[in-house]
């Protein structure tokens, strides 16, 4: 054996101990990604489902929206409609009731004064 066989030897070896050092490393990395795979396809399992149901309940939530959306619209035309007939209830019967109120107002302040007056009248005499 010479002196480059030796060499050659030596250097073989730790190559050797070289490739199994990294070949632990690699190993580990390959649990790893193999872990990942498993988790991600749990994942993805349990995702689709749900994403199917989040569908149906924002279809559900949208139908909801568009009923109450109706429910909406027909309050709004009912404070229309009731603003309309009470415009038109004071504007028929509004001024013949003021007119009414100050007319009886008006005949018992006059009878009021007379039979005031009439009181008067018969103490001094």
């Amino acid at each position: 054996m010479s002196v480059g066989d030796v060499a050659g030897l030596i250097a073989a070896i730790a190559f050797a101990i070289l490739v199994i050092l990294m070949a632990v490393p690699l190993l580990k990395l390959g649990r790893v990604l193999d872990e990942t795979r498993t988790t991600i396809k749990g994942i993805s399992d349990s995702t689709v489902p749900l994403i199917g149901e989040v569908t149906t309940t924002v279809g559900q939530a949208n139908e909801q929206m568009d009923k109450i959306d109706t429910i909406t619209t027909n309050a709004a035309q009912i404070t229309t409609n009731a603003s309309a007939l009470t415009a038109l209830f004071a504007a028929t019967l509004g001024s013949p009731i003021v007119r009414v109120a100050a007319f009886t107002y008006g005949v018992r302040q006059a009878v009021g004064g007379r039979r005031a007056g009439a009181g008067r009248v018969r103490r001094r005499a």
